[in-house]
């Protein structure tokens, strides 16, 4: 199948390679063109424009920033939607609130295209294994259309709802882990006094009832960080990336009139960390930064 990458920063990027892997035929198009380069060098073909980009696809997959970037890459000057896309599938996997897929499907379904909103659970390592959770928004027969790819790239895949309910569901499985985040932060600045090593501290951490699977994948670093190392600047999932996210789960939480204090706190601590410089870091950084903090 020709397959159309739209963004390929480093989840995109590690999609495009795991499609290409499996013998389809990929294009990218990216902002930064300097993106796109790597991908080249591995056999994908390089769009100029995201128009160009849908022309010589048949199903074209956006990952992209926020709601703004999916207008103007859908809906701007030279965009995806700008040609004829008659038949077309498009796949978007960006996160973002409810509304903003379902206005696009709306779009989409004007040009006669199909649109399926699938974000997806994980990050590079499991999208280069096909090993992703795909969350599925769309019509019955469209979700049909959709699946055989997706099973390349996702080990599960949780068909929602109709387009909205993935965007939805996306939120809300980040919520918790956003969270979590800021609660070790708290947790390990109560032991900031005990002596125990950063090591000690944190093997203890994984071992307790309410550990989680991502404190337990990243141990090691957390340990690392919490000993004055380990920078992960350039992580995959950044503290930035959480704070978006948290953004944005703040916004539908205030669009459905529901309260979500957790999230709106856990906000102010992201920004804050952020603001000190940790905001290209790898998400897990905020419990260290947060442990660490002084007032």
């Amino acid at each position: 199948m020709n397959v159309g990458i739209a963004g390929v920063g480093k989840m995109g990027a590690a999609i495009a390679l795991r499609l290409m892997e499996v013998g389809h035929k990929v294009a990218v198009w990216n902002r930064s063109a300097d993106k796109t380069k790597p991908l080249a060098d591995a056999g994908a073909s390089v769009a100029a424009t995201p128009a160009e980009l849908a022309a010589k696809s048949e199903t074209v997959i956006t990952i992209l920033t926020d709601a703004g970037a999916i207008d103007a890459v859908y809906g701007g000057p030279s965009g995806l939607l700008t040609g004829d896309v008659t038949g077309k599938l498009f796949v978007e996997m960006s996160t973002v609130q409810p509304a903003t897929e379902v206005a696009l499907a709306d779009k989409v379904r004007a040009k006669g295209a199909v649109l399926v909103e699938c974000p997806v659970g994980g990050t590079t390592g499991p999208a280069r294994q096909g090993q992703l959770i795909g969350l599925m928004g769309a019509a019955p027969a469209d979700a049909d259309r959709a699946r055989p790819l997706l099973q390349q790239m996702c080990r599960r895949i949780e068909h929602c709802g109709p387009v909205g309910a993935a965007a939805s569901v996306k939120l809300a499985i980040n919520l918790p882990l956003m969270v979590s985040w800021q609660a070790f932060g708290e947790a390990f600045a109560l032991c900031r006094d005990t002596g125990m090593k950063p090591e000690q501290l944190v093997n203890l951490f994984i071992d307790i009832s309410a550990t989680t699977n991502a404190l337990k994948a990243r141990a090691p670093m957390i340990a690392a960080m919490l000993a004055g190392g380990g920078d992960t600047a350039g992580a995959t999932f950044t503290v930035d990336s959480g704070l978006k996210d948290l953004r944005t789960m703040a916004a539908e939480g205030k669009a459905r009139g529901i309260e979500l204090p957790l999230v709106e706190r856990a906000a102010g601590c992201y920004e804050e960390a952020s603001r000190s410089g940790w905001g290209p870091r790898d998400g897990s950084a905020v419990a260290v930064y947060w442990s660490g903090r002084k007032r």
